[in-house]
């Protein structure tokens, strides 16, 4: 076996993969400030399918470039600093982040403080800077090695639907009565729907899903009420409401949209989950369809509240979700290409149980 790996997807088509030897080996020459991570324990979720169906849209690629036609999804996770060029990032340090599903990658160690750092390499300039710091894990409240599966799973997820549900709250949802998910039982939906659920303050999270999950989505108490897609057109409860789309799938869009009209306040599209039925949804009554760029709002509240508070808020709302979803989560661990391609095509495939939480390691 070689000394590293990447795997490698195809730009246009998703469901093309290969195993390909590492842009980065274990003697990768250092630039000065520069360190070797080797990557050892990420996640694999449907929001990292989400990552590659935008790739273009939203720069994803540009953050780990591989070879023409190729690209290399970025993952959460862990890894190891295994040599340094920057004596304020020692090696042996453990560190959590934005990485590729590779053996080893470079990080340009910029703006080190006694908790973080950010990589300050050229082709990231551009790219949003939430991506870019990565947490030296021993001055991390919020870390436990045992725990490292959950955090690699939610922490990333969970901000953003504890951002959307922020960002609702002080938008009093637009004056809707209802928040309407739709691929209701993808990670971050669960997080937000938990959320809205906790708050009491007369929004019901409505949730939608195919009806294989909606049993699932059903028993973890988050929704109101949950529905399969195509009950949309006839089941969805005609009042004022907000659609935060996690699917993108443009004949759910559509439904929701016809079938609420001048009812829906507000549309956001979050995520692609559906990847493959992905495109934009044409001649839409009520509200234009709107993104929601967690990053932004992330920004907007650390100038608001600091650092410190905003960590605060966040991990006491996430301790209080991971409590919950202990009783439905199943983390599924596996090493080695066959595991990760395996995990990787039940979930582009869509094939993946809600339940599992896939944490790999090469």
């Amino acid at each position: 076996m070689a000394d590293a790996f990447d795997f490698v997807v195809g730009r246009s088509d998703l469901r093309r993969t290969e195993f390909v030897a590492g842009a980065v080996g274990p003697d990768a020459p250092l630039a000065g400030g520069a360190v070797l991570v080797r990557v050892d324990t990420f996640a694999l979720t449907s929001n990292n399918i989400t990552y590659g169906a935008a790739g273009d849209l939203m720069g994803y690629w540009g953050f780990f470039p591989a070879a023409e036609g190729w690209g290399r999804i970025p993952v959460w996770g862990f890894g190891d600093v295994v040599r340094s060029n920057n004596p304020a990032v020692p090696a042996g340090e453990r560190l959590y982040g934005y990485f590729p599903i590779s053996s080893y990658v470079t990080l340009q160690a910029d703006r080190v403080t006694p908790t973080s750092f950010v990589d300050a390499a050229a082709h990231r300039a551009a790219l949003p800077p939430f991506y870019n710091q990565y947490t030296r894990v021993a001055a991390d409240p919020g870390y436990a090695r045992a725990n490292e599966g959950v955090i690699a799973i939610f922490r990333p997820l969970f901000a953003t639907g504890f951002l959307l549900d922020d960002w609702l709250a002080r938008e009093q949802t637009f004056g809707g009565r209802q928040v309407v998910l739709s691929s209701a039982s993808s990670k971050t939906a669960l997080a937000l729907a938990f959320l809205l659920s906790s708050r009491r303050d007369g929004r019901s999270a409505i949730g939608l899903t195919s009806p294989a999950n909606a049993e699932f989505v059903r028993a973890t108490g988050y929704y109101a009420d949950v529905l399969d897609y195509d009950e949309v057109p006839t089941k969805l409860a005609l009042e004022p409401a907000v659609f935060v789309d996690f699917a993108g799938n443009p004949r759910v869009v559509e439904a929701v949209h016809r079938r609420l009209g001048d009812r829906l306040r507000y549309s956001c599209q979050v995520g692609i989950t559906h990847w493959d039925r992905f495109g934009p949804a044409e001649n839409l009554p009520g509200p234009t369809p709107t993104l929601f760029f967690a990053p932004d709002h992330l920004q907007a509240r650390l100038a608001e509240w600091g650092a410190a508070e905003l960590n605060a808020r966040l991990g006491r709302a996430m301790q209080r979700f991971l409590d919950s979803a202990s009783a439905w989560l199943r983390i599924t661990a596996g090493r080695g290409p066959a595991a990760i391609e395996a995990a990787y095509r039940a979930l582009v495939d869509g094939r993946a149980k809600p339940a599992d939480g896939h944490v790999l390691s090469l």
